[in-house]
């Protein structure tokens, strides 16, 4: 086991902020990935059932339509992507980026208690889940990665306020 972690210690596994720096490359391929998907009325349309039920984005697609709200989430995802993309360089652009992020997980996984037909009744209901209430628990993960760039970025913020 010694020899195992002596080999992890110089593969760069260590380095200093390693973690925070793949977390952030990572939400923003993610952003920029889901983002281009929301551009096109098919994903919005195959979505639709999931946002209808959504406590927090419902109101969309009833506002703007589903051109519309493809717009709206394309526009979003890609300006906080932008945002956390630019946080590796600017701390408090990471900070709006994070905030942005967070807001966007809160607002899916909102959605999960009430979507339709999401827990699986041929194995009892719930907590057995189908795949449409499945998908939206990868969302949890990017909520607390969220949460963790956000917390980091607010802390740079302020060290580069005091000069330290």
């Amino acid at each position: 086991m010694n020899a195992l972690l002596q080999l992890l210690t110089k593969t760069g596994l260590l380095k200093k902020d390693l973690d925070y720096h793949l977390l952030r490359a990572a939400m923003v391929i993610i952003f920029a990935w889901f983002g281009y998907d929301k551009w096109f009325e098919s994903e919005i349309t195959a979505l639709a059932p999931l946002i209808l039920h959504g406590p927090l984005i419902s109101w969309t697609i009833p506002t703007l339509g589903i051109h519309g709200t493809a717009i709206l989430l394309g526009t979003a995802e890609w300006t906080f992507g932008t945002l956390l993309l630019l946080g590796f360089w600017n701390k408090k652009l990471g900070v709006l980026g994070a905030l942005g992020s967070v807001a966007t997980f809160v607002s899916t996984l909102s959605i999960l208690p009430f979507v339709p037909d999401g827990w699986d009744a041929g194995a009892g209901g719930f907590p057995a889940m189908a795949m449409n209430a499945a998908f939206l628990l990868k969302d949890l993960v990017l909520l607390v990665v969220s949460i963790y760039l956000l917390r980091a970025d607010v802390i740079r913020s302020l060290e580069e306020q005091r000069g330290v």
